[in-house]
């Protein structure tokens, strides 16, 4: 499989976009409850496609790193943004509603897996990690 310079152009500006937008705001991205600002670009892998899943997956395992939480935080995160992804670009098409519903369910993939093993890492009950 051939990846042309474009892609992976793409896929490194949204890896570094990814990565810095989670660290910049480390205080709010990191903890149980993670507000990160940089999940904005996920939506985006609708129109753009995989460059977008394999970079903000890349900038996650970067960002994870950083945030110092563990292996599980750095492959979860991951998963769970390639995943969401990929879902999101599958499922939106040309419609709105499809869009729509492209973001909703990126948004319930990256909440249930990551509020699953982030209940793990904080020892809590699992209703308090993918509570939204």
């Amino acid at each position: 499989m051939r990846i042309s310079s474009r892609d992976l152009a793409m896929t490194t500006i949204f890896a570094a976009l990814y990565a810095i937008g989670v660290i910049v705001l480390a205080p709010i991205s990191f903890g149980i409850y993670q507000v990160r600002v940089a999940d904005a670009l996920l939506p985006l892998a609708i129109i753009l496609g995989v460059p977008v899943a394999l970079g903000t997956s890349l900038g996650c395992v970067i960002a994870n790193i950083y945030g110092g939480l563990g292996l599980i935080d750095i492959i979860g995160g991951a998963i769970a943004n390639f995943l969401a992804c990929l879902l999101a670009a599958y499922i939106g098409g040309e419609s709105f509603t499809k869009r729509i519903v492209g973001c909703l369910v990126e948004t319930l993939t990256i909440t249930v897996i990551v509020g699953g093993y982030l209940s793990v890492i904080f020892n809590v009950p699992v209703e308090t990690g993918v509570s939204w």
